[in-house]
């Protein structure tokens, strides 16, 4: 009996050991976050965990001239084509960043209904003023890891 207790003993606290560390272990599977610089202000994208979201990491730093468009969009089209996997997200969302095609890069600052396909590339977390930085007319942008 006292072995049995031992025992359970032992395997309660190796269970526990082994939990600890799994919870305390970051995963290894996420992107990085990337910065987006537009003027003085500087932005943090959280990326998809997607192929068009990598192809478009390895190409960082990228500083870019975005045009606008409609009132509510910067686009850039990229010298290279991203892999893509669209589809038709109904809304689009202020700070998202996605792949129109598979090589026109937009930032959308205004949150809208749509009926067009979109690669996801990420979202800006902290868009609080991206619509201030941006501003009316085209702009530079700078993406960095």
């Amino acid at each position: 009996m006292k072995f049995l207790i031992y025992f359970a003993s032992i395997m309660m606290i190796l269970a526990n050991a082994c939990t600890k560390e799994q919870t305390a272990t970051p995963s290894t599977n996420r992107l990085d976050n990337i910065s987006i610089t537009i003027g003085d202000r500087t932005f943090t994208a959280a990326l998809e965990q997607n192929s068009t979201a990598e192809a478009f990491r390895s190409q960082l730093p990228l500083t870019l001239d975005m045009q606008e468009l409609n009132g509510n969009e910067k686009y850039h089209y990229l010298s290279t084509q991203l892999p893509t996997n669209s589809t038709k997200p109904d809304t689009i969302h202020a700070g998202d960043l996605m792949l129109y095609g598979n090589n026109c890069l937009v930032v959308f600052y205004e949150t809208f209904q749509t009926n067009y396909a979109y690669s996801p590339i990420g979202h800006i977390v902290d868009g609080g003023q991206l619509k201030e930085a941006l501003g009316g007319g085209n702009v530079k942008v700078q993406f960095t890891i």
